[in-house]
């Protein structure tokens, strides 16, 4: 049996689910106007933060009183960090992200406020503190003391030091300021609507964060990025590259980092990021895995006719920082998490709560059956 009405296709695809001023995907994607590849080639992930929170990119003063304000939240309450130590290790570091999103919420005093400037606060101090929730929980995993972030750092930086305890030189930072800023956005993905679904019942914005990391953790979304990199660990070799991928299209192997639900022919994000793997592949000596990967790409395109993701590159470029596969998809919401605050501050500004109908296809009217009867 079917409802009578319009049906959307599977997955909602091609289904208008609301309106954003926040981002665009249609002909160029773009932040709140700006294009990504201007922002990800001139900007910094602070200006491009500051610009999805506050709806404008910063001047000058405003960029230094938000770089004040997220210095001064770079600070994990002691409860939390022993809460960290309390999780067992090994487990999955998005696991611990999603803990660590829900547990924040008890140390907010704006928590329950839903106003604007609170939600802009919190959202703030989330951008601010999630980075050193997956830094010091990898630190205790690893044997090693959580360490303190330098406020006076860019969140690029941070990361790189607390997770390699080094000083990052510029290109690092520049390479995960870059990659940070292209996740930072991407419209009505599965996390960002999940966010926004979870905003529109009126529950806290922390509650529609640790949602959407749930949302980001699967392997069809943001857990893509980690299985990029053992497809290409495991190949190793660059002349086994092509026997390789030809043996897996053949045996019908899913290849993670190819293809998009929106990018039929290709992902913006790719053509920026894919230059600079490159450019850092000669830089750390990873040339032979950027030749494997140039090889799988230009097989699956050809056979395929599926264009390299984001996760594609991102992958190759935070192991050519030596950051391990684990922080991968955290990284992620270490960057969303100002997308999908945007998101969720706009929904509660002209809010109405979330609920599709649905297309019901199961059996008609069925007369009850005792259970006597049924034997």
């Amino acid at each position: 049996m079917t409802t009578s009405g319009s049906t959307a296709g599977g997955g909602l695809e091609g289904v208008v689910a609301g309106q954003t001023a926040v981002c665009t995907l249609a002909g160029r994607m773009l932040y709140r106007g700006y294009a990504i590849e201007d922002l990800a080639a001139q900007a910094t992930f602070e200006e491009v933060a500051y610009l999805l929170l506050h709806g404008e990119l910063p001047k000058q003063a405003e960029l230094a009183e938000f770089r004040k304000r997220l210095g001064e939240a770079m600070e994990l309450p002691g409860a939390i960090v022993a809460t960290l130590r309390s999780i067992p290790r090994g487990t999955p570091m998005m696991d611990v992200m999603r803990t660590g999103a829900s547990m924040l919420a008890h140390f907010d005093a704006d928590v329950n406020d839903n106003g604007h400037d609170a939600n802009v606060r919190k959202a703030e101090r989330l951008v601010a503190k999630l980075p050193l929730v997956m830094a010091a929980k990898h630190r205790i995993d690893s044997g090693r003391e959580p360490a303190p972030a330098d406020p006076k750092l860019s969140i690029a930086a941070n990361i790189l030091k607390l997770v390699t305890d080094q000083s990052p030189e510029d290109w690092a930072i520049h390479a995960m300021n870059t990659s940070l800023i292209l996740y930072a956005e991407h419209e009505f993905n599965a996390s960002t609507f999940v966010a926004r679904c979870v905003a529109s019942t009126l529950a806290d914005l922390h509650s529609a964060i640790v949602a959407a990391i749930g949302a980001l953790k699967g392997p069809l979304h943001g857990g893509a990025n980690e299985r990029v990199l053992e497809v290409l660990q495991q190949v190793g070799d660059p002349t086994k590259a092509e026997s390789w991928i030809r043996n897996a299209l053949a045996n019908k192997v899913r290849i993670m980092g190819f293809g998009h639900r929106v990018y039929k022919k290709g992902d913006p994000r790719t053509a920026f990021l894919t230059p600079l793997c490159q450019k850092l592949a000669e830089k750390t000596g990873h040339e032979a895995m950027e030749t494997t990967a140039a090889t799988i790409e230009r097989i699956i395109v050809a056979e395929k006719r599926l264009p390299a993701n984001v996760d594609w590159p991102s992958a190759r470029l935070y192991h050519y920082l030596g950051l391990p596969v684990e922080l991968y998809t955290p990284l992620f919401v270490v960057a969303r998490v100002t997308g999908w605050s945007a998101h969720v501050i706009e929904q509660l500004e002209n809010n109405r709560i979330i609920r599709p109908a649905a297309e019901y296809v199961g059996p008609s009217l069925r007369n009850y059956i005792s259970l006597g009867e049924r034997g």
